[in-house]
C-alpha cells in the first residue's frame, strides 16, 4: 500500500499533515498539541491532563452525552492521551465519516471549561490518582522521576498529585488551555484514504478562526541527581528495582541503534536479562527500554522479584548492562532488526497507527521521515553502530531506585 505525504500550514498556524492513500480501507485523524508535564509550572503539575478530561464534558454546541454519541453513531473509534511531551485527541473509521470526526474534534478541543464541570471531574481525577497509587511500579518510577530530574520541570506527574488537583481553579486550567492550545502550538494530522484538499477546507472552515498566541517550549538545561532512592510502600511483597542513565533523544541520529540494543539487553524474550534474571527464576520480571523525548533521552532498566533475591537481581542487570557490547553478535542484531522492522510495518498497516506515528513524530521533533526511511535506517544498523551509541551513552545507571522492604 503506498502513503503519499502532504502538508500545509494556515494562516493562523496551524500546521496540516497527512499520509494518504486510496488503496486504504479507514481513515484517521489526530489534533496534537505540544503541551505536556514539562511545560506545567510545579503549581499547575497535572493541568495538561486535567484539561484532556474537560474536553470531552461539553461544548457550546455540544453536551457530554453528545460528545459520546457523535463518534458511536458513525462508528468511529476515538480517544485521547496525555504524556510530559504532548496531549492529543483522535479519531478513526471509514472514509465517509472522517468529515464527521473532524468536526467534533474541533468542537470539543474549543470546551465550555464550565465551573461544575470543572468541580466534578477534579473528582474523577483524584480518583484515578488514587487508582495509580495501588500500582507499586508507577509509585516507584513517579517518585524516581522526582528524586532524578529535582526540581526541573522533566519530573513533573502527568496526573498531577492530589496537592495540585485540589488547589488548582478553574481559572488557572481556562488561562492554560488558552496560552498553550493555540493554532500555531497544534498540528493536524490524517491518514489513510481522504481527500486532502478537501480535508483542509474542512478544517479551515471549523478551525481558522483559533488564535495564533505564539506559544513556545522552554529547554531548560537537563539536570539528573545521581545516586539511590528507596520508597517504602507499605504490604508490599515484591521488589521493584529501577536503573536510570542518560540516553538518546527523538531527534537522535543513534536511536534506531540505541533502541535496537536495549532490546538485545532486555526487549522480552531472547533478550539477555530474559536468559539471566526470569529464565532462571531470580526475578518476575526484567527489561529494558530507552525513552525518547523532544531534545533528551534516558535509558531504563527494571525488575522485579522476590525481596530476597534483589541484592543478585540489581549485580547480574548491572554486568549484562556492562557486557552486552563485548557479547554482540550479528544473529542478535539480525533478530532485533527483523523484529522492530515487522513492528513498525505492523503498526502502520492501519491508518489510525500511522496517523498516531505522524502526530507523535511531527510534534516530536517538527520533521517528517516516511515509514520506508525509518525502515531502511533500521535495516541498515551494524554492529558499529550499536558499539558507538554504547560508547556516548553507556548502560551504567547514574540513579537507582527500588522499594524498601522492612
Amino acid at each position: 500500500m503506498s502513503f503519499k505525504y502532504r502538508e500545509t500550514t494556515l494562516d493562523n498556524g496551524l500546521r496540516i499533515a497527512a499520509e494518504h492513500s486510496t488503496s486504504a480501507v479507514t481513515a484517521a485523524i489526530g489534533f496534537f498539541v505540544k503541551t505536556g508535564a514539562r511545560d506545567e509550572t510545579a503549581r499547575l503539575m497535572g493541568v495538561s491532563h486535567f484539561l484532556e478530561h474537560m474536553m470531552f464534558k461539553g461544548t457550546e454546541t455540544l453536551t457530554a452525552e453528545e460528545v459520546d454519541l457523535a463518534f458511536d453513531n458513525i462508528g468511529a473509534e476515538h480517544n485521547a492521551f496525555t504524556s510530559g511531551e504532548m496531549t492529543a485527541f483522535w479519531g478513526a473509521g471509514l472514509p465517509e465519516v472522517l468529515g464527521d470526526i473532524h468536526r467534533t474534534l474541533a468542537d470539543i478541543l474549543r470546551p465550555s471549561i464550565r465551573q461544575q464541570d470543572f468541580d466534578d471531574e477534579k473528582k474523577v481525577i483524584l480518583e484515578e490518582i488514587a487508582m495509580y497509587d495501588d500500582q507499586p511500579f508507577w509509585v516507584l518510577y513517579e517518585n524516581a522521576m522526582e528524586q532524578y530530574y529535582g526540581k526541573n520541570p522533566l519530573g513533573h506527574r502527568v496526573l498531577g498529585t492530589p496537592e495540585t488537583i485540589t488547589d488548582m481553579q478553574r481559572d488557572e486550567l481556562a488561562g492554560y488551555f488558552t496560552q498553550r492550545y493555540s493554532a500555531d502550538n497544534t498540528i493536524v494530522v490524517l491518514a489513510g484514504n481522504l481527500d486532502f484538499d478537501r480535508m483542509v477546507e474542512d478544517i479551515q472552515q471549523y478551525c481558522g478562526s483559533w488564535e495564533r498566541t505564539g506559544a513556545t517550549r522552554n529547554y531548560p538545561e537537563v539536570t539528573r541527581n545521581e545516586g539511590t532512592f528507596e520508597k517504602h510502600i507499605p504490604d508490599l511483597q515484591q521488589h521493584y528495582q529501577l536503573m536510570m542513565m542518560p540516553s538518546v533523544s527523538f531527534q537522535d541520529k543513534q536511536k534506531h541503534a540505541a533502541a535496537a540494543l536495549a532490546a538485545i539487553l532486555g526487549g522480552g524474550d531472547g533478550s539477555r536479562l530474559h536468559w539471566s534474571l526470569v529464565d532462571t527464576g531470580l526475578a518476575e520480571e526484567a527489561a529494558t527500554s530507552v525513552d525518547m523525548n523532544d531534545g533528551y533521552g534516558e535509558q531504563l532498566a527494571y525488575a522485579v522479584c522476590d525481596p530476597s533475591n534483589s541484592e543478585q537481581v540489581a549485580e547480574i542487570m548491572k554486568t549484562e548492562m556492562k557486557k552486552v557490547t563485548q557479547t554482540l553478535t550479528d544473529k542478535d542484531l539480525a533478530k532485533v532488526v527483523a523484529k522492530a522492522g515487522t513492528a513498525a510495518a505492523v503498526a502502520s498497516e492501519r491508518p489510525a497507527g500511522r496517523m498516531q506515528r505522524l502526530g507523535n513524530m511531527l510534534t516530536t521533533s517538527g520533521s517528517y521521515i516516511s515509514l520506508e526511511e525509518e525502515l531502511e535506517a533500521i535495516e541498515s544498523l551494524t554492529l558499529k553502530d550499536l558499539q558507538e551509541v554504547s560508547e556516548a551513552f553507556p548502560w551504567v545507571p547514574i540513579f537507582e531506585a527500588s522499594t524498601k522492604h522492612n
